[in-house]
């Protein structure tokens, strides 16, 4: 594939991640909303999707000892798509957290050098919280 087409796949995907977060946030705003819940789900899985390509994606999240938090966030997704949104976004954020726990000090990292965000999380308080947060054995993945 072209270099820029892959480019410009990818700059859609994180447009369809960064919508799909939106309708999330929007839709637990609205006293867990089925539909922007729903539509939040489909563009952030979609969006990921895009970004890292179809085989990756599948790879990601069908690993073996990523099962249990795959069936988790899948289990949430369904049920939102159901029309169970509070129940679903729990079960969906427990799994996102298992997903996704082992790049939480990378994002912890690059926060902290935006200006603003970082001069919060290096207040006394949170920087302690955020150091214990992201040295505990929680946030380290499985071998």
């Amino acid at each position: 594939i072209v270099p820029n087409r892959v480019r410009c796949i990818a700059e859609i995907g994180m447009g369809l991640t960064g919508f799909g977060v939106f309708f999330l946030f929007f839709g637990m705003i609205l006293f867990f909303d089925k539909a922007l819940l729903a539509i939040g789900n489909v563009l952030f899985v979609a969006g990921l999707a895009f970004v890292i390509g179809l085989e990756r994606t599948y790879r990601f999240f069908f690993q073996k000892h990523k099962m249990k938090a795959t069936g988790f966030f899948l289990g949430g997704v369904l049920g939102v798509l159901v029309g169970w949104p509070l129940i679903g976004m729990i079960f969906e954020v427990y799994g996102f957290f298992l997903l996704f726990r082992g790049f939480f000090p990378v994002v912890v990292g690059f926060i902290r050098r935006i200006p603003i965000l970082g001069s919060i999380l290096n207040l006394p308080g949170i920087r302690s919280v955020s150091n214990y947060a992201l040295s505990s054995t929680l946030l380290k993945p499985p071998h």
